[in-house]
């Protein structure tokens, strides 16, 4: 594909900007975004203060005046930064801490007198509905049974739910600070305050939550205590690198984590690797509600969400912008290819090479998708991972796979769930060099059936790579036949001269393919693609599969 073909992807796209303002117990956060096509954002800026506005709620059902003040000048200061990056609208909402306190009405006034910024005291529903719907937004829920938490400041607010159905919400008292507060403050990882904590938290949990029949499969995890643990289990096992959303914590993990950290000092705490220095008082809390979480719901996996109410909050906003839901809908088509494209370009990759191996790995895929009962969804993931697979070049090209695969997965290509370019990642970071191994952090992580869809794809994008080894393009198309029990595949290629370099290419990558798929591959010159279809025809190849 030359300039000229990749023109029309170029071409800018102007959106509406929204600011979306989340005011919680502990911290008050702000995020700017710029709607896209789809019901989509792009994050252009994002700010966090730790104001405590709730810290005194547990003892005196107030809100202090100093925490007030200290809010009200982070909204004056988020307010400005909204308006210079020119939004069309502002929304702020207030949670557990506003929402339960005596003078919490009081607080909202003076936010609208003072700083010109309409208050949201939204319910405790609310808010679990918000969280549920950045969720279902950013994971793949079908066919699981799940957990939600969105743990706050003052509140923790629980979903059960089956695949993106809610079957339950419910809120409770158990925010990480107010837990702090209630039992000891800075002092309530130590001795018998911890010990009554957890048996506290254990207590509120059977009071306020109904225990499901079944154990759910997955906890998922949303607030400042969950991004905290999933960055100071990064720093433990050296994965810094790896993205927070989607990250996965087993509760083994958690509680070897918890001991060590419940028996630190505030001061010692604030020198944990990965953990922020603000919240090294209400840590232990915080986790010891996770602990409890999945005791109580039988649950082993955490998987990290570093998003959550405020981003439910913009999804909505922008939804209502638009005048319609689009909750399921995803970029297709022009728009998606633009974006990927675009991404290609700005990595510096060699885009020709990569929408050709595209094109024969997706040829080589829908020939075997019969015969190996693969999923014919997943067709798209492994073009795109053939089109992004040298992003990497832009870091270097000796480790450019490796790079490959922290690009993508960073890559905020909306039109792709997070495990879906979590899968596209990996094909990147495998498409050469080391094959799949269960060694490999990135690797490793998946789930069982995601790491057979990643070394089933990586074999073919190996292959389609190879096809295209001397970066000529020469290569118009592929024919696979399938031997009756599997034994043998024949690879036809099809170019209107001998590809020599290219066929030595693909013969060289043909280890993974073969032990994968276990067979023998074959890999021929069959002519040009005008001679093969007046030989057999039709153009199409044939296929044999039993």
């Amino acid at each position: 594909m030359n300039t000229m073909q990749l023109q029309p992807y170029l071409s800018p796209e102007l959106s509406q900007r929204f600011a979306a303002i989340d005011i919680g117990s502990n911290s008050i956060r702000l995020v700017v975004a710029e709607a896209l096509r789809g019901g989509r954002y792009r994050v252009l800026d994002e700010e966090r203060e730790s104001t405590r506005l709730g810290g005194s709620l547990a003892s005196t059902g107030m809100l202090t005046d100093d925490a007030m003040s200290r809010t009200l000048t982070a909204l004056r200061r988020f307010r400005k930064i909204a308006e210079g990056l020119q939004v069309r609208k502002i929304r702020a909402i207030a949670t557990c801490a506003v929402r339960e306190a005596r003078n919490g009405s009081q607080f909202a006034r003076r936010a609208s007198e003072e700083v010109g910024l309409p208050i949201e005291i939204i319910s405790a529903q609310m808010e679990a509905d918000l969280a549920f719907y950045s969720v279902r937004r950013s994971f793949d829920l079908t066919g699981k049974d799940v957990v939600l938490a969105d743990i706050g400041g003052g509140s923790t607010e629980i979903i059960l739910a089956s695949g993106p159905h809610m079957e339950a919400a419910y809120t409770t008292k158990l925010g990480a600070l107010r837990t702090a507060e209630r039992f000891g403050g800075e002092q309530a990882s130590a001795g018998s305050d911890y010990k009554e904590m957890t048996r506290w938290i254990a207590r509120h949990l059977r009071k306020k939550t109904r225990k499901p029949a079944l154990s759910a499969h997955l906890l998922i995890g949303s607030g400042g205590t969950f991004t905290s643990l999933a960055t100071m289990c990064m720093a433990a096992n050296n994965q810094q690198g790896l993205p927070v959303r989607g990250y996965q914590v087993s509760r083994a993990e958690l509680k070897h984590l918890l001991d060590r950290l419940s028996k630190l000092s505030t001061k010692n705490r604030r020198s944990v690797p990965g953990l922020d220095s603000d919240r090294a008082d209400i840590i232990v809390p915080g986790l010891a509600v996770i602990d409890a979480i999945m005791r109580r719901f039988r649950v082993n996996r955490i998987q990290v969400h570093n998003r959550g109410v405020r981003d439910g909050l913009l999804l909505s906003m922008i939804n209502k912008a638009l005048g319609k839901e689009q909750e399921q809908k995803r970029d297709t088509g022009p728009d998606r290819e633009i974006a990927i494209v675009r991404f290609a370009q700005a990595c510096g990759a060699d885009l020709p090479h990569g929408m050709q191996t595209a094109h024969l790995a997706g040829r080589i895929f829908e020939q075997l998708v019969e015969a190996f009962d693969l999923d014919a969804g997943d067709q798209l993931l492994l073009e795109t991972a053939a089109k992004l697979q040298d992003v990497g070049y832009l870091i270097n090209y000796d480790q450019h796979h490796k790079h490959s695969y922290h690009l993508i997965l960073n890559s905020h290509l909306e039109a792709f769930r997070p495990l879906e370019l979590e899968v596209i990642a990996n094909l990147a970071r495998y498409h050469r060099r080391s094959v799949p191994k269960m060694k490999h952090a990135n690797f490793r992580q998946l789930s069982p059936e995601s790491r057979r869809r990643v070394r089933q794809m990586a074999a073919i994008l190996r292959l389609a790579g190879g096809l295209d080894r001397s970066h000529s393009q020469s290569i118009r198309d592929v024919s696979v036949r399938v031997a009756s029990k599997h034994e043998t595949i024949d690879l036809g290629v099809q170019s209107e001269n001998y590809p020599e370099v290219d066929i030595w290419g693909a013969r060289r990558r043909t280890r993974l393919f073969e032990d994968v798929f276990h067979t023998s591959l074959n890999i021929e010159w069959t002519g040009s693609a005008q001679k093969t279809a007046r030989s057999a025809g039709r153009r199409q190849p044939t296929m044999i599969a039993t």
